[in-house]
């Protein structure tokens, strides 16, 4: 199952046939194929390539699946691609803080009436935080994962942030929120290419991972099913609250605000001429507030713990494309940074169920310009 640290290791480095040091990255091994063919490309550009999987999972998970990128079967094939490789590998625990950072901010931001990206705080302070700290512990200078993005230089020397190539595989999104010192020593092999050309990489080396197919839940969550998983977990419990209409009008029961997002139709159980919508959520009321489509629709949205890439401190007004969710296409909008690391956001047209709790990230072209959470 790999070996873990128990103290801080020093490996020399390679020379090659110049007698020049190879530099040395650490590559994060999640047991797919794009975290392979990302290795298997360093490797091949004459890095020195350290393999490690950060053991994410707790020990009473209820996600018990076995392809999870958290899971035991991506730990053996993480570790299969490493050795077929011929690089060192390590597996490190560090559940503790993903349980910390991740799990128990997934459940507060439900209990809150909030719908979470955790994908985003796993890269900020798991991804592109402790295995930097690994890094450091390896003597090596950079780490490497396969996301689909791309990093550069502008000519002050500040590091950017850009899409993916494979627009149908572009991850800036969940990236927005790394720092300079991140993304300085962050390496995206896969930037440039299709996911077909990182399984065509892949299937050259002989990589067991080549043809595994991609999971596109949550790691933790089984089945989507994030009720469930919270319940089971007990990181929620059931409490009953009203379900109302804007007027306040009670509709029905719930069992708890945490088992409903804005914009959710299914699964209310109150019955109505006209379908209704979750438009909000009040933890203080413990009310689900629901409404017809067109309360969905907004043009505006304000933005908390904004981070910002090609800036220290950003212009007074931005024009860029505004996401407010992973698979939101994007749409013009005027962006006005504020003190205090916020922001108010102006779409040039309508979305619909802007919600609270998610990334909202700003482009210019495929640059990433940065992005904040989404308040209301």
């Amino acid at each position: 199952m790999g070996v873990a640290f128990t103290s801080v290791l020093r490996l020399p480095f390679l020379e090659d046939m110049t007698g020049e040091r190879k530099k040395r990255v650490m590559a994060g091994m999640s047991g797919g194929v794009d975290s392979s063919a990302a290795a298997a490309l360093l490797l091949e550009q004459g890095y020195e390539v350290v393999g490690v999987t950060l053991k994410l999972w707790p020990q009473d998970c209820v996600n018990r699946a076995e392809d999870k990128c958290c899971g035991p079967q991506a730990v053996m094939d993480a570790r299969s691609v490493c050795a077929r490789l011929g690089i060192p590998y390590y597996l490190v625990d560090e559940s503790g803080l993903f349980q910390q950072k991740v799990i128990q901010y997934f459940a507060d931001e439900y209990k809150s009436g909030r719908t979470p990206n955790p994908c985003v705080m796993c890269n900020q302070h798991l991804k592109f935080g402790v295995l930097l700290d690994r890094a450091h512990q390896l003597g090596c200078e950079y780490i490497a994962t396969g996301h689909f993005a791309r990093i550069s230089q502008s000519a002050s020397g500040r590091f950017l942030l850009s899409r993916g190539r494979d627009e149908r595989k572009d991850q800036s999104y969940f990236l927005f929120s790394l720092r300079q010192d991140q993304l300085a020593r962050s390496m995206f092999p896969l930037g440039e290419m299709t996911k077909s050309d990182t399984r065509e990489v892949a299937r050259s080396c002989e990589l067991r991972t080549a043809d595994k197919e991609e999971s596109m839940e949550i790691c933790f969550v089984p089945g989507r099913d994030y009720g469930r998983f919270l319940e089971q977990s007990g990181l929620v419990r059931r409490h009953a609250g009203e379900i109302v209409d804007e007027s306040g009008q009670v509709l029905g029961v719930h069992q708890g605000i945490e088992f409903y997002t804005v914009g959710q139709r299914r699964g209310l159980g109150v019955s109505s001429k006209q379908p209704l919508y979750v438009v909000a959520l009040d933890p203080v009321s413990n009310r689900v507030v629901v409404g017809d489509e067109a309360r969905l629709n907004a043009d505006s949205c304000r933005l908390s713990n904004c981070s910002w890439i090609p800036w220290e401190e950003p212009p007074e007004e931005i024009e860029c494309t505004a996401k407010i969710r992973y698979n939101h296409p994007g749409c013009a909008a005027v962006v006005r940074p504020e003190k205090g690391g916020r922001a108010t956001v102006r779409l040039r047209q309508s979305a619909r169920a802007i919600t609270p709790g998610q990334a909202c990230v700003l482009y210019d072209g495929d640059l990433v310009l940065g992005g904040g959470w989404i308040d209301r």
